[in-house]
């Protein structure tokens, strides 16, 4: 399991490939948020997706790539179906994040979808499918190529 991609932005999607980033109480640094009613903080700090289910939506006619949806890490080999609210994550040596919640689709990502379809991540249907937020729980340096360990 490791790091792909790490991706912020001054706010919206897509977000841009970044080789390292500072990780924070509120996520990665340099990475802002438009609208903070529904995006950004403690429990939205750090937002993950992986290239497996990137792949996979590529495959059924969607338009996606690393960032595109706004996820600050983009994941290989974790597998999103086996991980649950409250399950620890350390990333590279130093970075630990809780997973917070699973993330509601937001309209700006339509774009990437067929159709404009992005109700296709909900978690209403399709829980193993969706992005998921996370915690800081200590933070640090992480890098690209990073490897990723599950702490539960």
């Amino acid at each position: 399991m490791r790091i792909v991609q790490l991706s912020i932005s001054p706010g919206g999607v897509p977000k841009r490939a970044i080789p390292e980033a500072v990780v924070g109480p509120l996520g990665l640094e340099g990475d802002e948020h438009i609208d903070l009613k529904w995006h950004g903080g403690p429990d939205r700090a750090v937002c993950l997706y992986s290239m497996e289910q990137i792949a996979r939506l590529g495959a059924e006619g969607n338009d996606l790539f690393p960032g595109a949806i706004g996820e600050n890490v983009t994941t290989e080999g974790l597998d999103f179906k086996q991980l649950a609210v409250g399950d620890r994550l350390r990333l590279g040596a130093e970075v630990e994040i809780e997973i917070a919640s699973l993330v509601d689709p937001c309209k700006t990502i339509a774009r990437y979808f067929a159709n404009r379809r992005f109700e296709r991540i909900s978690p209403k249907t399709h829980p193993g499918e969706a992005r998921l937020y996370a915690r800081v729980i200590r933070g640090g340096r992480v890098r690209a190529g990073d490897p990723i360990e599950i702490l539960r």
